[in-house]
């Protein structure tokens, strides 16, 4: 009688040829494949006949300069927003650095004149 462990440190037996991984795939039956290739062909040429009828619906000239126009216009709105928040910031950190010099300034001050306690003599 095996333990577990050792029943984990076995080698593994020879697989049997009948797993499912080692079976070969059944093919689709002709008409199958015929259905689906004919679809994807009605399919790949109504795309194609829809695109071929844009033009005529739209100009697609303008469009594509519409969109360019806009892109290009929303870039620089958010380029600008993002430039104006960062001079926000760096004022931010200006006012609280000058602010840290004042209380760091008026702590050495007061340092300064007050009195020091007396010192008492060494025993």
């Amino acid at each position: 009688m095996t333990s577990p462990r050792q029943r984990i440190l076995q080698l593994p037996q020879a697989a049997p040829k009948s797993r499912r991984v080692f079976r070969q795939r059944r093919r689709r039956a002709r008409w199958q494949l015929l259905g689906t290739g004919l679809l994807s062909l009605a399919g790949g040429g109504g795309l194609m006949y829809g695109l071929m009828l844009l033009p005529e619906r739209l100009d697609t000239l303008l469009l594509v300069s519409n969109a360019i126009a806009n892109l290009i216009g929303g870039l620089s709105r958010f380029g600008m927003g993002l430039l104006q928040l960062v001079a926000v910031l760096a004022l931010a950190a200006v006012a609280l650095g000058a602010l840290v010099l004042l209380l760091a300034g008026v702590v050495r001050l007061l340092k300064a004149l007050w009195p020091e306690p007396p010192r008492q003599p060494p025993s």
